[in-house]
């Protein structure tokens, strides 16, 4: 009888074996990962079904880049009690000539996110405005802040200073790893992307699991491929220097010259450097090694001093250069090109072209960018990082990646109105700002800077969008227009001769060449109309 009871025994257990093994088999052929595939991604699964590298780390989301907009997302998310593994190529200080100047609106969402103290301790100055020179004459153009608190304000600082600060705050959260690699690729089953694989600092190939994987790793993204259609553009290169010791005219603003062929940006970093950013159209600059570039700057600034013209030649370009920079500036400007730290940075723009792809989404510079002369970026990411936080909040599994997509497709809708005002004023307004042979284009660049002189509504609307306090895409197109009408205006009174009749049809023709592409890429509907937009109205996944 004991021996019948042993096998019987035996029996049970060896069918229990086989049916939990099945049980197993069924569960892995489910998320799509053969016995080979989880071999190669070294891929094993936690008993609570989140995703779990094979050194037994873990995260609910995986974050690409530790710039501004990966800093600012891995402390939000970790706020929210999600664990975050954010990985970034270089952790020391970074050292760029864009990125220095966060605009009002931006600051809002910096208080948002309770991310203000950021720009405390790095010397950040404040900024109110900005004054607009051309030919002689200048206007300034103040932050309609009268509604808001006296600490709202634009704020200008060494960009390295404020991501550092950025990093140290998310790092802070127990809950949020931040790790030195380079991520080389995506890993992907069955169209969802589960992870990532990277390179540590001493070259380790390691690989990282979470149900959702964000992509901010800047605008030189290697990954942005297979996650967008990008369709970047370079329409110029800045030039950047730093000047010390140098008195602005106006204290506590950013300082345009509308040079020709292209404007000139002064702005402080802090309480004793001042930011020069020169615009050259085109993506070739003069070279640094040779000495082109030192003579070029010196050339412009040297006659743009002297209010005359003359023609600067490099690798058979011309360029004329016509205007005049407040005297103020000169000798610092000198000082600067001779001390020899030139840095030069192409500008890059690029509409949001997303592909919804389960378990991965874009952020940033890698998602979307546009030209940096109104120094929008960084409002633009901190406005998207509310939106996707808002959506994120109710979800308490990540898990579901397909209809996680699904529902996060409405973030591409919702975060419209502030990136495509941003975006489209600041690529409308360098082509309205850079000087052209063409008499119509002439007459609109003059418009606008009497426009913007004109005062009242005629200055508080325009830069009310360019601050980000007002991300009405519509009041944008009523303004532009508004300009164009103001230079017909000019060229009809008092008398309207068929030459000025000609060039203002021409100034309103070219006036719409210049916005309405800008649109027609950021999609006229989710711009004008997202309420029309069926994933306007997603629900969060029922878990």
């Amino acid at each position: 009888m004991a021996d019948w009871y042993l096998w019987a025994w035996i029996l049970c257990s060896t069918m229990t074996l086989v049916v939990l093994r099945g049980s197993v088999l069924k569960r892995r052929k489910g998320n799509g990962i053969s016995a080979t595939r989880g071999e190669s991604v070294k891929r094993v699964l936690a008993g609570n079904g989140e995703c779990r590298s094979a050194d037994g780390s873990d995260a609910d989301v995986i974050v690409v880049g530790a710039g501004v907009a990966g800093s600012a997302l891995a402390h939000t998310l970790g706020k929210d009690g999600r664990r975050v593994h954010v990985i970034e190529r270089d952790l020391t200080e970074p050292d760029r000539i864009v990125g220095e100047l966060l605009q009002p609106g931006g600051y809002l969402k910096l208080i948002e996110l309770g991310l203000e103290d950021c720009v405390e301790e790095i010397d950040a100055q404040k900024v109110f405005g900005y004054a607009l020179f051309k030919d002689g004459k200048h206007t300034r153009l103040s932050y309609p802040l009268e509604n808001f608190h006296s600490d709202v304000s634009g704020r200008s600082f060494h960009n390295g200073r404020f991501i550092q600060r950025m990093r140290e705050k998310a790092a802070s959260l127990p809950n949020v790893r931040l790790e030195q690699g380079t991520v080389t690729s995506l890993l992907e089953e069955k169209g969802t992307i589960r992870g990532v694989q990277y390179k540590t600092k001493d070259g380790r190939e390691l690989t990282a699991f979470a149900p959702l994987t964000i992509v901010c790793d800047g605008c030189f993204s290697n990954l942005r491929c297979s996650l967008c259609n990008p369709k970047v553009d370079v329409p110029s290169c800045f030039v950047g220097l730093v000047l010390e010791n140098c008195h602005l005219p106006y204290s506590n603003h950013g300082h345009v010259i509308l040079a020709d062929p292209s404007p000139i940006l002064f702005y402080p970093i802090s309480s004793t450097e001042v930011r020069c950013l020169v615009d050259i159209p085109g993506q070739k600059v003069p070279s640094i090694a040779n000495g082109e570039m030192t003579n070029y700057l010196k050339t412009i600034m040297a006659h743009q001093a002297f209010n005359c013209s003359y023609c600067c030649t490099f690798e058979h370009m011309a360029l004329f250069i016509f205007v005049e920079v407040p005297p103020e500036i000169y000798d610092s400007f000198v000082a600067a090109v001779d001390k020899g730290n030139i840095r030069t940075m192409p500008n890059r723009s690029m509409p949001a072209s997303p592909y919804p792809t389960p378990g991965a989404l874009l952020m940033g510079d890698a998602f979307n960018m546009r030209h940096p002369l109104t120094g929008g970026g960084m409002t633009v990411a901190l406005s998207d990082i509310v939106v996707l936080h808002d959506l994120l909040r109710p979800l308490r599994d990540l898990n579901d990646g397909p209809n996680l997509c699904k529902y996060l497709e409405s973030f591409y809708t919702l975060r419209k109105p502030v990136a495509s005002t941003i975006n489209t004023l600041a690529g409308a307004l360098y082509k309205v700002f850079s000087a052209s042979p063409d008499q119509a284009r002439k007459e609109m660049r003059q418009a606008c800077f009497d426009y913007l002189s004109l005062g009242g509504v005629f200055s508080t609307g325009p830069i009310s969008l360019l601050s980000g306090l007002n991300p009405r895409p519509l009041s944008l197109v009523m303004h532009f227009f508004a300009v164009a009408i103001y230079g017909i205006g000019r060229l009809l009174v008092p008398f309207p001769s068929p030459k000025r009749i000609w060039i203002g049809a021409r100034l309103i023709t070219g006036a719409s060449g210049i916005i309405f592409p800008i649109i027609k890429s950021e999609g006229v509907r989710q711009m004008f109309f997202p309420a029309t937009v069926p994933a306007y109205y997603r629900a969060p996944p029922l878990k």
